[in-house]
This record gives structure tokens, C-alpha cells and sequence, in this order.
């Protein structure tokens, strides 16, 4: 049989057209110590900080600490499979999360991964956790309220959107229940709420869900749990994984909400890790960077200017304090990095008073620009009224014969706590405070026994929704209290007193 060239070199040519070029770089290490959540590699020279390894048994471990001869990495998975010796591979990726509006409406874990049982996420963007906050250029002064819902603080420590306002007490005194009910009030507002829950119990997120679910917030809602049984890891990048996903909500120009609950235990969490990598401690066994990790993550909260789409991020972080001590180590920082912040003490709490705002400690540092005319208008002196009935009534207990001055203000003061006061997931709209605020103010609750404020205010708020709608109406539409409001609300509050 007879071979010809040319069928020879067309034969080559078509196996070289289809000859396909496999070949596959890995950069791959080598386990050298595992345990305790953390493993050491090496081998591993071009690996980046905060990037994905990929381990045997398709468990992924993120870079913390890049060292002279060895990378020390977090699991972000079990450590029981894993063995000194085992081979590891680069993914060249950094950890990131998947964004977008299939989130909302749902409950994931830290890593962005739907734990509500309602199926997969099918989000085809992610971003990094991790990114520079936006700078001086690209942001606008906060003007614009972010109404709670919740009278002593609308009227007292406002929150503007793009704010950062702290929300600090010890355990059991009402701090998730605040950021609960913002949450609630955000109903119809355009806002989209992120919840972080960090090193919570599983039955207290699960009892959050519930609430948001009762009171229809979870369809504007996204929640994001990385609870105590899970793994440091996972709860210390959990709140950056929440203002990825409120970034990507943020840039298309909408307002977002995200609650940090709790800061105190995500950076417990950081102290178990670092502690681990042996990274050197510092005050109360901190790491150094312990101030690093909350600014870089609170400074991402921003109200965007209009050039750049005008989108805002309002971040509430709660940090729990033993025994009412604001001076601690983590208490200072976070306190140092945010807006204001709003303190719940627990004698208050105990004695009825709640929310239990500590009035003469918080302090909101935007102020009067979040807040509309109509608040500002009513709310004026109310700090300082009852800044001088505290005094009084400390002064008061010492039981000596008061002047007809002395008594008077202290049953002005005992009105207005009794007005401040509040029951948990109701939230009040901005023209209700408006209202009630104007009455209590001009003393026409001076004649109604203490024990019957909350009946009246219920009432009167009823019986002007019914029979002067336009009032509401009014404040709504400019946002300021008019002379010609003020004389109907003066008119609506006489004709409904004669009834009470």
C-alpha cells in the first residue's frame, strides 16, 4: 500500500486543528498543621490576602496571615477530614458573596447561601466582602430623615440616611427590639433592611424572622445569620458579607438599612481567630487591628452625592456592655467611629420606661439636618426639658416641701416620659409624633392623670385620623406645622377633651 505525502500532511493538519491544548497550571501548597479552625500551608508564594483555598473535600479555608515560610488560613468548613500532608489549590478568587434582588425576601448564611428552605438564590453577581469605603469626593452630608418609627428617637436623636448611630446597653434591654421595629417602620418607605445576626442564638434568629414575617417587613427585608454554633470564620466575615450585598443596592441609587447585632461578638470572634493565627494581643486580649475591623466596616455606611447615584447605606450597630460600662475597650471604639449613639439603661428599663433611652447619654451627631420642620418645630425643647426634670426629680425624692414652680414641672416631665414611652413592634408615623408631641408640649396634658396618657394619646390620635384627616394630611404633604395646622390641631384637641 502506497502512502502519499500530501494525504500524510493533510492527516497531521487536521490532528493539529483539533488537537486541543490541556494543559493546566494549579498553584498548589501543602498542609503542614490543622486544628482548631485554622490551617497552615505552605508552598502557597503567590496567594493573596483574603483569598479563597480550595481543601480536599471541597471545603474552602480564606488567607488571614501571609508569613515568611508558612500561610496561616481560617476554615470556613469542618477541619475533621483534613490531614497534615493533604494538598491544597489557589482559586485565585477572593471571598465574595452573590448580590442582587433575589436576595431580598430571603435568610443566608455568611457566605451568602440560602439557609430558609425555599430553594437556591439565582443571583449571577457577586462581589468581594471586602472593599474600600467610598471617599470624601463621592459622598453628601446626610439631610435626609430615616424615620424609626419610635417617638423618643425621632424627636430626640434623629437618624439621617447614611448615618451611623449606635445602639449600646447591656443584655436584655430592649437593643435588637429598636432595631426590629426601624426595621417594621421601614414598610412603604422604600428602604431595603439588611439584618446581621453575629453569634446569636439560632432560636432567637428564628424568632426575629417570625416577627419581620408577621408584620410583612421581610418582603423589603434580607437576613443574614451567622449564629453562635457556627464557626469563628463565618461569623466575622457575616457583617461584611451584609454591606456587600447593601453596596450593590446602594450603587443602583436606593436606600438601605443594615443592623450589625451584635459588634461585641464579632469581634470575639476576630479575638478567637487572631488569638489562633497567634497574632500578638493586645488590651483585654484584642488584637491591634481590633479598631481596624469596625472602622472599615462602619465607614462603607454613606449617603452617596447625586453624581453618583444618590443611594445611601444607614448602618445601626448594637454592642452589648456588662454592667452599663460604656468605657470598655469595644464600647469606645465603635462609639468613636459612629454618629451618635443611642444608650439603654437597665434601671429605666425595670422601671417601666421603655424604649429605656438613657436621654442624657445618647446623642445623635447629625442632629437637626435629619430631621423635617415640623418634628424640629415640636421637638425643640425637649431635651432640655427633660434634662432639668431629671434633676428635679433626683432633687425631689429627698421629699421637702416643693414650690408651686418645682411641682409643675415635675408633673410636666412625668407626662412627657409617660408620651416617650412606647410598646415593642409598634411604630408611630412621624406625623402621629407630630401630634402628640405639639399636645404634650403646650402642657394640654397637664389635667389628665398620669396613668391614663397612654388611653389618650391612643384616642385623641384615633379621633383626629376620623374627624381632621387633613391635619395629617397636611403634615405629610409639607413636611412643616403651619399656623393654620397648629389652630386645627389646638380646635381637634379641645372638642376631643370635652368628651374624654
Amino acid at each position: 500500500m502506497e502512502l502519499k505525502p500530501e494525504e500524510i500532511s493533510s492527516i497531521i493538519k487536521e490532528q493539529i486543528k483539533k488537537y486541543e491544548n490541556k494543559l493546566e497550571l494549579v498553584d498548589t501548597g501543602t498542609v503542614i498543621q490543622v486544628g482548631d479552625g485554622i490551617a497552615r500551608l505552605h508552598g502557597l508564594e503567590g496567594c493573596m490576602a483574603g483569598e479563597l483555598i480550595e481543601f480536599p473535600g471541597n471545603v474552602f479555608g480564606m488567607v488571614l496571615n501571609l508569613e515568611e515560610d508558612n500561610v496561616g488560613c481560617v476554615l470556613l468548613g469542618s477541619d475533621k477530614n483534613i490531614k497534615e500532608g493533604d494538598t491544597v489549590k489557589r482559586t485565585g478568587r477572593i471571598v465574595e458573596v452573590p448580590v442582587g434582588n433575589n436576595m431580598v425576601g430571603r435568610v443566608v448564611n455568611a457566605l451568602g447561601q440560602p439557609i430558609d428552605g425555599k430553594g437556591s438564590i439565582n443571583s449571577d453577581k457577586f462581589r468581594p466582602i471586602e472593599r474600600i469605603a467610598p471617599g470624601v469626593i463621592t459622598r453628601k452630608s446626610v439631610d435626609e430623615p430615616l424615620q424609626t418609627g419610635i417617638k423618643s428617637i425621632d424627636a430626640l436623636f434623629p437618624i439621617g440616611r447614611g448615618q451611623r448611630e449606635l445602639i449600646i446597653g447591656d443584655r436584655q434591654t430592649g437593643k435588637t427590639a429598636i432595631a426590629i421595629d426601624a426595621m417594621i417602620n421601614q414598610k412603604g418607605q422604600d428602604v431595603i433592611c439588611i439584618y446581621v445576626a453575629i453569634g446569636q442564638k439560632r432560636s432567637t434568629v428564628a424568632q426575629i424572622v417570625d416577627v419581620l414575617q408577621r408584620n410583612d417587613a421581610m418582603d423589603y427585608s434580607i437576613v443574614v445569620s451567622a449564629t453562635a454554633s457556627e464557626l469563628a470564620p463565618l461569623q466575622y466575615i457575616a457583617p461584611y458579607a451584609g454591606v456587600a450585598i447593601a453596596e450593590e443596592f446602594m450603587e443602583q441609587g436606593k436606600d438601605v438599612l443594615i443592623i450589625y447585632d451584635a459588634l461585641s461578638n464579632h469581634a470575639v470572634a476576630y479575638r478567637a481567630m487572631s488569638l489562633l493565627l497567634r497574632r500578638p494581643p493586645g488590651r483585654e486580649a484584642f488584637p491591634g487591628d481590633v479598631f481596624y475591623l469596625h472602622s472599615r466596616l462602619l465607614e462603607r455606611a454613606a449617603k452617596l452625592d447625586d453624581k453618583y447615584g444618590g443611594g445611601s447605606i444607614t448602618a445601626l450597630p448594637i454592642v452589648e456592655t456588662l454592667a452599663g460600662d460604656i468605657s470598655a475597650y469595644i464600647p469606645t471604639n465603635v462609639i468613636s467611629i459612629t454618629d451618635g449613639q443611642i444608650f439603654l439603661e437597665t434601671d429605666l428599663f425595670f422601671s417601666g420606661q421603655r424604649p429605656a433611652i438613657n436621654t442624657g447619654l445618647s446623642v445623635s451627631r447629625v442632629g437637626g439636618a435629619a430631621q423635617i420642620k415640623a418634628i424640629k418645630k415640636v421637638a425643640g425643647n425637649l431635651k432640655l426639658e427633660l434634662a432639668q426634670y431629671r434633676e428635679l426629680a433626683a432633687f425631689a425624692q429627698f421629699g421637702s416641701e416643693l414650690d408651686p414652680e418645682t411641682k409643675a414641672s415635675l408633673e410636666q416631665g412625668a407626662r412627657t416620659m409617660e408620651v416617650l414611652k412606647q410598646p415593642q413592634y409598634s411604630p408611630v408615623s412621624v406625623e402621629h409624633q407630630v401630634i402628640i408631641l405639639y399636645a404634650v408640649g403646650k402642657k394640654h396634658l397637664l389635667d389628665i392623670d398620669v396613668d391614663k396618657i397612654e388611653l389618650f394619646e391612643k384616642e385623641l390620635l384615633d379621633y383626629i385620623d376620623n374627624n381632621y384627616p387633613e391635619i395629617v394630611e397636611d403634615i405629610k404633604n409639607t413636611k412643616d406645622l403651619t399656623d393654620e395646622n397648629i389652630q386645627r390641631i389646638e380646635k381637634a384637641i379641645e372638642e376631643f377633651k370635652k368628651n374624654f
